[in-house]
C-alpha cells in the first residue's frame, strides 16, 4: 500500500501555514470556504485569526462553521454570529453559518449505521475547502482534528446529534460510544464523496493542546509544549500523525492528552475512516 505523504513544520506562524499550504502543490479552486472552529467563548485555545488571516486571504476564502447542538453561546444563529464576532473573524475574511438557512442531506454509502448525513444547506454554494482544524482533546471523541472537524464540524445542528446519537438524534448523550465514533467517519465519507476528494486539503496545527475542545468554554489549559504544523491531502494520514506525535513527544505532560485518547478510544475514528478508504493510517513525513 503506498503511504500517504504528510508534510510538518514545528514552527507555528502565518507563514509556515502558507509554506505548508504550497508545499501541498494543489491550488484550491472556485469559491474556497474554510472550516475552522470558532470557539466557544469562554476558551481561547481555538485557532486565532491573526495566525490564518493571510492564508485565508490568500485562497480569497470563507470562513464556514455550523451551530452546535448542546447549550452554549453557538447554538442558535444569533447568538453564534456574536460568538464569531468577538474572536474577531469577521474582521479577517467573509463568515458563514452555513447552516443558518437550513440544512441537506448527504447520501452515506456504505455506512454502517448511517443513510444520511445533515450539513449545512449552504455547503452547496462551495466549490473546494481547507479543513483548517485544531489538534486537541475532545471529551467525547478523545481527540479532534481534520476528521472530526469535518463529520461534526460540517453537520448542522441537527446533523450533529444524528452523528452524535448514531442516528436518532435524541440519543445524542446515550448512544453506543464506538458506534458513533464510526458514524463520524461516516459522515465523512458523504463529504467527501460530495466534495471530491480532490477538491479539500487538510492542515491540521498542533498547538495549545489542552484536553479539551475548542467547543468547551472552559477548556483545562494545555499540560504539553506545541508540536507543529501538520499538512497532507489525506484526513486519514494527517489525524494519525498528529496522534503518532503525541505519543512520540518527549514531553511529559503528554500523559494527560493521552489518558483522554485512550480512554475515548479515540484511534477509532482514524480506524474506521481507514477502513471506508478515506485515506491511508501509513504515512511518510516531509519536515519543510
Amino acid at each position: 500500500m503506498q503511504k500517504a505523504k504528510v508534510y510538518f513544520t514545528t514552527e507555528i506562524t502565518s507563514e509556515s501555514l502558507q509554506k505548508i499550504y504550497h508545499a501541498l502543490g494543489v491550488t484550491l479552486s472556485g469559491k474556497v470556504a474554510v472550516k475552522i472552529s470558532t470557539g466557544e467563548p469562554g476558551g481561547h485555545n481555538f485557532l486565532q485569526p491573526s495566525l490564518i488571516k493571510p492564508l485565508v486571504q490568500e485562497l480569497n476564502g470563507t470562513i464556514v462553521e455550523c451551530n452546535t447542538a448542546y447549550e452554549g453561546r453557538r447554538n442558535t444563529t444569533e447568538e453564534h454570529w456574536k460568538a464569531i464576532a468577538e474572536h474577531g473573524f469577521p474582521e479577517i475574511a467573509p463568515c458563514d453559518i452555513m447552516d443558518a438557512d437550513g440544512e441537506m442531506a448527504l447520501p452515506v454509502t456504505g455506512g454502517q449505521h448511517l443513510k444520511e448525513n445533515f450539513v449545512g444547506d449552504h455547503l452547496k454554494n462551495y466549490n473546494s475547502m481547507l479543513m483548517l482544524s485544531h489538534f486537541k482533546g475532545h471529551a467525547m471523541g478523545g481527540f479532534g482534528g481534520a476528521l472530526k472537524n469535518m463529520s461534526i464540524g460540517i453537520a448542522s445542528a441537527h446533523g450533529k446529534a444524528h452523528i452524535h446519537g448514531v442516528g436518532v438524534p435524541e440519543d445524542i448523550w446515550t448512544a453506543d460510544h464506538d458506534s458513533f465514533l464510526e458514524c463520524m467517519a461516516e459522515a465523512d465519507k458523504a463529504v467527501m464523496d460530495y466534495m471530491g476528494k480532490e477538491n479539500i486539503v487538510y492542515i491540521n496545527v498542533a498547538n495549545r493542546l489542552s484536553v479539551d475542545c475548542d467547543c468547551d468554554s472552559n477548556p483545562h489549559e494545555p499540560e504539553m509544549a506545541d508540536i507543529g504544523i501538520f499538512a497532507s491531502l489525506d484526513p486519514v494520514a494527517v489525524d494519525q500523525a498528529c496522534v503518532d506525535a503525541v505519543y512520540r513527544s518527549p514531553d511529559p505532560g503528554k500523559a494527560a492528552l493521552i489518558e483522554r485518547m485512550e480512554s475515548r478510544h479515540g484511534i477509532h475514528t482514524v480506524e474506521r475512516a481507514a477502513e471506508l478508504g478515506l485515506g491511508v493510517r501509513e504515512y511518510e513525513i516531509v519536515t519543510i
